[in-house]
C-alpha cells in the first residue's frame, strides 16, 4: 500500500526543480499522487476499510491545497505537472 523508498526517489528525481530540491510543491504532489493511485487500488479490493479511505481523502485535500497554491503563484509550473502526471483529464 506504501510507496517504496526506491519509487519515492523516482519520482523526487523526476519531479525535482534543481539539485537538492526535496519537499517542493511538484514533488510533494507528486508523491501524494502516486501514494492515492495505490491506496485506490487497495479500496477497490477492500471495500470496507474505512479508515484507509479516510486517510484517501486527507490525502487528496492536501494535494488539492497544493496544487492551488501552485496555480496561484505559478500558473505555467502548475500546467506543466497537471500534464505530467495526468490530473484534470
Amino acid at each position: 500500500m506504501a510507496i517504496t523508498k526506491e519509487r519515492k526517489n523516482e519520482l523526487i528525481s523526476e519531479y525535482r526543480t534543481h539539485e537538492s530540491d526535496t519537499g517542493s510543491a511538484e514533488v510533494q504532489v507528486a508523491v501524494l499522487t502516486e501514494s492515492i493511485n495505490n491506496l485506490n487500488e487497495h479500496l477497490r479490493t477492500h471495500k470496507k476499510d474505512h479508515h484507509s479511505r479516510r486517510g484517501l481523502l486527507k490525502m487528496v485535500g492536501k494535494r488539492r491545497n497544493l496544487l492551488t497554491f501552485l496555480r496561484n503563484n505559478e500558473v505555467s509550473r502548475y500546467r506543466v505537472l497537471i500534464n505530467k502526471l495526468g490530473l484534470r483529464r
